[in-house]
């Protein structure tokens, strides 16, 4: 059998015909379910969420325990405030206090439970990839505004507050501040959509189309900073990066970066060889990756000599320069010891005495 509140009320005032009674009968009958509400919830229900295999359960009752208890005792003091009969003024301050306690504790609960939501969601990563470690700064700031405007919003019609002046002046001041600060407000959107579509991550070696290439060292809401191999950090407004030809050179299916050794024997040379003794020295190299393998390829007749590109692969990007300049000394080494001549251009000047006046 279930009481309304109503029958409640009534068989209270049948008990303590004093209103002073008959509020504090209330308290102590709300004090008591708000207790029985809480076992059923601390034992009950986490029996049942663990056997749903919930991995947020202990977390999630910590979080909805106290504002569930308090919520109830809050509702018995109303029903309290009725029964005294207040004058109508403390009356409006007390039914208001108690709901803006509501709705601060409720607001409190659901910051914190979307905030672990967010931390839990973040794992998978297959299927929530813009949530990241870097993300999540800005992502939490933006469910705490979420959150608090709502609570804001909900505070008005507690105090019986018309809110339809106050979106009113909100909107106009949101339009003045939007053009205001419209170059920090592109920055914020680009910056959000960089981390929802990632062009590019963190340790990424990006080039730009304005020519800077470097490693990305952190990523902002208002911009990207680049640190160059002259140990330059160059700091980019996100507005320009999104609209920015970016070249990611450890994207792809893998980090490793190819290199093109291009290099030209003389005509006449074997070319056999050449090939033997480019692929041997990258083969030695230790830093040259055996995955995929080095190759050879025969590109052209050159003017004076017959061009050809050794590829091979590094694991990473940064390896670029001292794994080419390594591989050049090598290779110039290895045909100067097989006689393969590296021609150049060459000019043959002809000279001729000078032709007397009468002579011509």
């Amino acid at each position: 059998m279930t009481f309304s509140k109503d029958q409640l009320l009534a068989i209270i005032t049948d008990i303590a015909p004093n209103p002073l009674l008959q509020a504090l009968m209330i308290i102590f009958v709300f004090f008591v379910l708000a207790k029985i509400f809480d076992l059923v919830l601390v034992r009950f229900v986490r029996r049942w969420i663990a056997r749903a295999h919930f991995t947020l359960d202990d977390s999630f009752l910590e979080i909805v325990h106290r504002p569930v208890f308090v919520s109830i005792m809050l509702v018995g003091l109303g029903l309290a405030a009725e029964r005294l009969q207040l004058p109508p003024r403390v009356d409006f301050i007390t039914l208001g206090g108690l709901k803006t306690v509501a709705i601060f504790l409720w607001s409190m609960a659901a910051a914190r439970f979307l905030r672990l939501l967010l931390g839990f969601v973040s794992r998978d990563q297959r299927r929530f990839a813009f949530i990241q470690e870097r993300t999540l700064p800005l992502l939490n700031n933006l469910l705490i505004i979420v959150v608090t405007a709502l609570a804001v919003y909900f505070i008005f019609p507690a105090w019986q507050i018309d809110v339809t002046a106050w979106m009113a002046s909100a909107g106009i001041l949101g339009l003045a501040i939007s053009f205001a600060a419209k170059d920090t407000l592109a920055n914020l959107f680009s910056g959000v959509f960089i981390v929802a579509d990632a062009p590019y991550k963190l340790g990424d070696f990006i080039v730009l189309d304005s020519g800077e290439r470097g490693e990305v060292p952190h990523i902002g809401i208002r911009s990207t900073r680049l640190l160059t191999r002259d140990d330059v950090e160059v700091t980019v407004p996100n507005s320009i990066m999104g609209n920015a030809k970016i070249t990611n050179e450890s994207g792809g299916p893998h980090e490793k970066y190819r290199l093109r050794v291009k290099v030209g024997v003389a005509y006449g040379s074997d070319i056999d060889m050449v090939h033997a003794v480019l692929l041997d020295v990258a083969n030695r190299h230790p830093d040259v990756a055996r995955e995929p393998a080095p190759r050879v390829r025969f590109r052209a007749f050159g003017d004076s000599s017959l061009d050809h590109e050794l590829l091979c692969w590094v694991e990473k990007p940064v390896k670029r320069g001292v794994v080419l300049h390594l591989l050049n000394t090598e290779i110039y080494k290895r045909f100067m010891a097989e006689k393969i001549e590296i021609p150049f251009p060459r000019r043959d000047v002809h000279l001729y005495p000078a032709q007397s006046p009468t002579e011509c």
